[in-house]
């Protein structure tokens, strides 16, 4: 286990941002893919991935990967992989997958397939009949695409996007992962003034506040690969002194906004969970009325969607309000994330640079405004 392969799954379009993160944590052989990032490497790397990265879903130790057309095929290359080496007599080893584009396209009969190869594999290295999975838990898991199996051991348990700090999140909450890959794309680091105006349970103004603090998401939380029969602890106690000890200390400018009370005491709540409430200030205001709050700064938001919260004409009408308020705020850089294909005609203004991102299932573009009105 001196060298073990390692699987990233990203939300599309952060692939880029997780390899950038994942090399300046100086972990090796990083390479991006289409929804996921790969690197190699051994406990230290698996440890830091999880506990460090902050726009990634999960870390998986690749176990095998091998074509399958046909359940046997699908059998034997699970029975080919040596299990042992990672999972005990006593584990629980639960099977869960997808599949796309191949021959094999029944979920639960993959799953059982290789629920029934990996109990033949386990119980004849142990010389047991029965297995009696009352151990700890080493979730498997498996990816058939096009053919291509590629069989997984997840290491993080709940998502990397379960930073702990928000129980409960208003009605259409953004992901704390792509949260912070929208406060990345900035190229925010704490110097700037930072708005959010349409805050929401507060995920971005915190997510800005981590990243300012340099604070690692996963340093309060545990993970699966801690109770793993092999993990190392020292590793992962300095993996966390180390992140502890890379924390910046500064005064910093962060203020999230919404025109719901509801939303700004959630948000207070969470940020005080998140232990970032002495660096953000919320407050109640109308994103289209209110005054600009400094001189300039970032301006980073998730407006409702027309699919989402509001009906699609009373969203547009929102984005043209917006648009108005903001036409002269020169210094200000601005950056919006929406599925409204025409936003910038409602909000009057091409955008600098547009990237393509995905809240959840919904396709957005993230529009990126950051330079002065007057140069357009």
């Amino acid at each position: 286990m001196e060298k073990m392969e390692f699987a990233v799954p990203c939300l599309f379009g952060l692939e880029g941002i997780a390899a950038d993160e994942l090399k300046r944590l100086q972990i090796p052989d990083v390479r991006a893919e289409n929804g996921r990032v790969l690197f190699s490497g051994g406990q230290a790397e698996l440890a830091k991935a999880n506990v460090c990265l902050r726009t990634g879903e999960r870390i998986l130790l690749i176990l095998a990967e091998y074509q399958a057309k046909t359940f046997e095929e699908l059998f034997q290359g699970v029975y080919r992989t040596p299990l042992e080496e990672f999972i005990p007599a006593d584990g629980q080893f639960p099977v869960k997958g997808h599949c796309l584009n191949s021959q094999l396209m029944s979920v639960p009969d993959c799953q059982a397939i290789i629920k029934k190869a990996a109990s033949r594999r386990l119980g004849e290295a142990y010389k047991l009949s029965w297995l009696p999975e009352s151990g700890v838990k080493y979730q498997l898991q498996f990816s058939i695409m096009q053919d291509r199996v590629t069989l997984y051991l997840d290491t993080t348990g709940p998502g990397l996007h379960k930073r702990g700090y928000r129980a409960v999140g208003n009605e259409a909450p953004l992901r704390e992962t792509l949260a912070a890959a929208m406060v990345l794309l900035t190229r925010y680091r704490g110097r700037e003034f930072l708005w959010d105006p349409f805050c929401g349970s507060g995920t971005i103004p915190i997510e800005a506040a981590l990243i300012a603090k340099n604070r690692a998401p996963g340093l309060n939380r545990r993970f699966l690969a801690e109770q793993f029969c092999w993990a190392k602890e020292d590793v992962w106690a300095q993996v966390r002194t180390e992140a502890k000890d890379r924390e910046f200390r500064g005064d910093y400018r962060i203020l999230g906004s919404d025109n719901d009370p509801k939303c700004v005491s959630l948000s207070m709540a969470n940020a005080r969970k998140a232990g970032v409430a002495d660096c953000i200030t919320f407050q109640d205001g109308d994103a289209t009325k209110m005054s600009l709050p400094a001189d300039s700064g970032i301006l980073i938001c998730n407006p409702p969607y027309g699919q989402r919260m509001l009906e699609q004409q009373s969203a547009q009408r929102l984005y043209s309000a917006l648009g108005r308020h903001l036409k002269f705020a020169d210094g200000w850089k601005k950056f919006v994330i929406t599925s409204e294909p025409e936003f910038e005609h409602y909000f009057g203004r091409r955008a600098d640079k547009k990237r393509k991102l995905y809240n959840g299932m919904i396709k957005c573009d993230y529009y990126m405004y950051t330079e002065p009105t007057r140069k357009k």
